[in-house]
Order: structure tokens, then sequence, then C-alpha cells
């Protein structure tokens, strides 16, 4: 009697045959003297192999963004996999770059970001639980810094900081809003200086971004020496160099530098590097994993977190500013329910059963919420790079409901709008969509370019991103964001690129202002010094650096099972 086939993503992994990481490596020309593994299913690539490949052709690069995401999930993680595994199908050699997830969404309401359905990355438990260690490595290393400046400054201070000053805050790898504010060194003059200071989560710190954004161990260890803690008591910026501290950051990050490097359910390559959370930080996997990848493979299929207002945005700006890497082409992922939640007919809430009425045919609802689909294209189209648009169907989406989105797509200047069938059919259901990434890439010459120049002063730098991403009217700047303005700009950084963190759920500050709202300004509240990271950080309306658990997390639903396997994952 024939078994019925596994419906949860965890079961899909379970059921697979998984290969031999060494085997998967050798069909990118992967030598095994480059990999550092960790059992037989996963392995580090020593970035030594940069040297050995460096006369390599260069392959396409493709970006895959999304429209503002909803409660209910866009697919961009599994048309990310599922593009590679597509590309594949077709006879290209590919492979995807993501992020490792943050075990504060996986412990909370989003979940893990494997993919889904027949495009994950496997071992899916190891990739959403610890995996190689990377973001412990980065936590030590941020909480290492953090402990040696209280400890320095409480004991002699010889480097005269000034307490109030200190900007380094600590970091966590899990939700805990409890820790966003907080006042530490209480209980005596033994427990350090009292002062007032906070948590982030891990992939929002600073280290996080270096480790993003380096090209080499060298490179790491210089940008970790220009981290920026404080001020001197003549108001002067204070290093971890200063301080002595980034010899030791950088010995607790000398594995973490190397990306992982995994495999799909159909045997294909993923390298996995890096931290998530775009609308807190920068939101891209490595440079030196899309380098890497570049030259061994024809495409390679990054992701950007959430939105293209968000994660493509600082894809474009930060990440490609500073690896000085050019896209081809971007992939912007869609679906039927998501814009209809973006016309403002249906409230969708997390955990409880979708309205009836979305699930019946309504285009409508898909013509009032094609807004903000339409923004993504045009805000991409500005960098000079082509787009495609993935619609992820569903099985209650009509004919009808999809023709009207590819045909609206189109006339809003994509490329191409396919259907991705990528969760429910793998490569074979991103065949469609590979198809239309080659064309866009071989028929159409990117003419990248950045959004502002770095010479542009800071004030116009963050007033161009609200305006030509956002559509904002105008920026209103809090007291603390001028005042940071003026400090920044006298320590020479104004030339620095812009992280803006912002709600992902809207093109404004406003998560309640969905679809794409017209006549707002944005408020930027504060701006925060990422020296070593190389970015100025804003912080606009009420967005969190330290996200908080929900009333029904995810981790009342994780344990182990009888045998001591992780169950409950998704």
């Amino acid at each position: 009697m024939a078994q019925p086939k596994p419906t949860s993503d965890l079961a899909i992994a379970r059921a697979a045959t998984m290969l031999d990481i060494r085997k998967v490596a050798a069909r990118y020309d992967l030598d095994e003297d480059h990999l550092i593994l960790h059992g037989n299913h996963m392995a580090k690539v020593n970035l030594s192999i940069l040297d050995q490949i460096s006369d390599r052709p260069q392959g396409k690069y493709i970006d895959v963004t999304a429209i503002n995401p909803t409660p209910l999930g866009e697919g961009k993680t599994v048309t990310t996999i599922g593009l590679g595994q597509g590309l594949n199908h077709i006879g290209k050699k590919a492979v995807s770059t993501i992020r490792q997830p943050s075990m504060g969404p996986v412990f909370g309401i989003k979940g893990g970001a494997a993919g889904g359905g027949q495009s994950q990355v496997i071992p899916m438990e190891d990739f959403n639980l610890h995996l190689t260690g990377d973001t412990h490595a980065v936590g030590l290393a941020n909480n290492l810094l953090a402990a040696w400046v209280d400890t320095s400054t409480l004991m002699g201070n010889p480097h005269r900081i000034d307490p109030n000053s200190v900007s380094w805050r600590r970091c966590l790898d899990v939700n805990d809003r409890t820790l966003r504010q907080m006042i530490v060194g209480l209980g005596g003059a033994k427990n350090g200086i009292p002062r007032e200071t906070g948590f982030d989560i891990t992939s929002a710190s600073e280290v996080m971004a270096i480790l993003g954004l380096s090209s080499d161990a060298k490179d790491m260890r210089e940008r970790l020496g220009r981290i920026v803690i404080g001020l001197d008591q003549d108001g002067g910026p204070v290093t971890a160099e200063q301080i002595g501290a980034a010899g030791a950051m950088a010995v607790v990050l000398k594995e973490a530098i190397h990306p992982t490097f995994m495999q799909t359910l159909e045997g294909t390559g993923c390298f996995v590097h890096t931290g998530p959370f775009a609308n807190i930080a920068h939101g891209n996997s490595s440079i030196v994993a899309d380098r890497i990848a570049l030259k061994l493979c024809d495409y390679v299929v990054t992701e950007s977190g959430f939105g293209a207002d968000m994660g493509a945005e600082k894809f474009f700006n930060i990440k490609c500013r500073v690896s000085g890497l050019k896209p081809d082409a971007a992939v912007v992922v869609a679906t039927i329910r998501a814009l209809k939640v973006h016309s403002g007919r249906y409230k969708v809430t997390p955990g409880k059963p979708l309205p009836e009425e979305i699930l019946q045919e309504d285009i409508s609802a898909i013509e009032d919420g094609i807004g903000n689909l339409r923004r993504h294209i045009e805000n991409v189209g500005k960098f000079g790079v082509p787009v495609v648009v993935a619609l992820n169907r569903f099985p209650t989406d009509t004919d009808g409901e999809v023709e009207a989105v590819l045909d609206l797509a189109k006339s809003a200047g994509a490329f191409d709008a396919v259907i991705s069938d990528v969760h429910s059919n793998g490569g074979a259901g991103g065949a469609a969509l590979a198809d239309a990434v080659v064309r866009a890439c071989s028929e159409v010459t990117a003419e990248f370019k950045t959004l502002y120049p770095d010479e542009m002063s800071i004030k116009n730098k963050i007033g161009t991103i609200c305006q030509e991403i956002y559509r904002a009217d105008g920026v209103d700047f809090k007291p603390p964001a001028r005042k940071a303005i003026k400090r920044f700009e006298k320590m020479g950084l104004g030339h620095l690129p812009i992280c803006m963190a912002k709600t992902q759920y809207s093109f404004s500050d406003d998560p309640k202002k969905i679809g794409a709202p017209e006549n707002f300004r944005m408020t930027v509240r504060d701006i925060r010094l990422s020296a070593g990271a190389g970015y100025l950080y804003a912080l606009t309306g009420d967005i969190m650096t330290m996200p908080g658990l929900g009333s029904k997390p995810a981790l009342l639903n994780i344990d182990l099972d009888e045998e001591g396997m992780p169950m409950g994952l998704f």
C-alpha cells in the first residue's frame, strides 16, 4: 500500500535523500580542499578559493525581492530556492545565496527561512537551528566588545571614555522586548557605572553587518577596528581598535567569515551566510558568498529581505556599492492573496483563519491592490535593472485573477510576469520563471546605478530614499536626528550610505498604510553610526531594533519527540 506523501515542510525535508555535500560541491567545481566539513551534509567554504578562481568569467547576478509583506507570507525564500532549482532544471549551472535565519523569528511567528514545499534547503532542522554557529559567534564578538567597554571605563578609564556617550549595545538572538531599554551597572561600584542602554536582535548588530559586507578576513579585521563605541571626554570618537578589542573579536569570527554551503531538495547548491531583518539591518547575504558563487556558476540567485523598498534598496545602495558587483536582473515576488490585502478590503490576522471572501475571485480587489506591486516594479527600474514578476500561485487563485495580475504587472513595466509553482513542483515548477530570468539577462543590458552619490549630504540621501522609493512628500527630522547629522558630518562621515530602519509592512513609516500610500511624510527620530559596516543607520517611526514575541509564538508548538528529534518546526 502506497504511503501518503508528506505535507509539512519538515516532513518533506526529512523524506528527502541527502547527498554527501562533497558530491554536491563537485558539481560546481568546488574542490574538497576548500571545504571545512560540518558532518556529511554541509560545509564551510574557505575564502582561499577566491584566489584560485579569480580568473574565471563571472555569472549573471539576480536579486529576488517582493512586494510589501503581509501576514500571509509571499514566498520570497521559496522562490529564491526554487528559481535556483529551476535554472538547473533548464540546464544552467546555478546556486542560490541566502541568509541564515535568526532564531527570533524561528521561535516567534514568522517561522524558519529554509524555503518550503519542494523548494527547500536541507537539512532543514540544522538550517533553522544554530547551523554552523555564525550567529552565536557574532553575538559573542558583539558582547565581548560591550563587556570590555564597560570594564575599561570602570577600571581607570585609560581612554577617557564618556560613559554617557557609549552607544555600543549588546545583542541577543531571541525576540525579547524587555531588553529594548535598560539600565546596567546597578548594585554598587563593583558592578560598573550605571547608564542607560539596551539590546538589539543579533542580526541587527553592526558585527553582523560587518560580516556581510567584508571582502575577506583582513577587511573584516579592519572594519571591526573602525567600530565607534562612543566618545571621549573631548567629544572625539573612540574605536574598538583604540581600546584593544578588535583583535579578539576577529578571532571569535575567524570561522564565521567563511560561508556555509548546503544543498536543496534537488541536490543543487546553496550558500548560506549572515543574517536577516532588512527592516532594521541591511538584510542581505554576504558579499563573499556571492563572489564565490559568481565565479562557480552561470547564474547566482540572491535574496533581499522583505519588500523591495527595504532589502532590495539596501542591496543596490549599500551591498552593491561596497562590493562593486552589478546585478543583471531582479525578481519581484507577489501573490494574489497579498495584493487583495493591499487593496484594503480584507483584514488578515496572523494565526487566524483567512476571511472566506479573500479566497473567492475578486479581480477588482486585485486592481485596487496592484499599486503596491506597480510601485516596486517602478522602483527597481530606477536602478537600471530589468524586473521579472514571479506570481506565487495558490490553489484558490482563479485563472481570471492570474491573467489580471500578469497583464497588470507587464503594463507596469516588468520585462515579464510568470507563474511560479516552485512550492508544489520544485525546479520543474520554476522552469518558466527561470526561462524569463535568462531572457531578461540576455535581452536587456542592465545599466545599474545607485540612487544617490557618495558626496550627497546625509539629509539629502535620506530625503532621496524617502521620496524616490517610499514616495513620501518629505522628511521630518527629530532633534536627536538633526544633532546626529551635525556630529557625523563634523566627523567627516557624511559620505557614508544610509541604512533605513522602517516598518516592512508599508512604504510609509506607519504599518497600517498598506497598498501604495500617498500624501504622507516620513519621520526620522534618530541616526546611529555603523562606522565599521560603513553606513549611517536612520531610525524611522516606531521601528524597534529588538522585536518581541507574540501571545502565541511558534515556540509553544516546538518540542522533541520520543526519538529526540525536533517536532513542530513548520
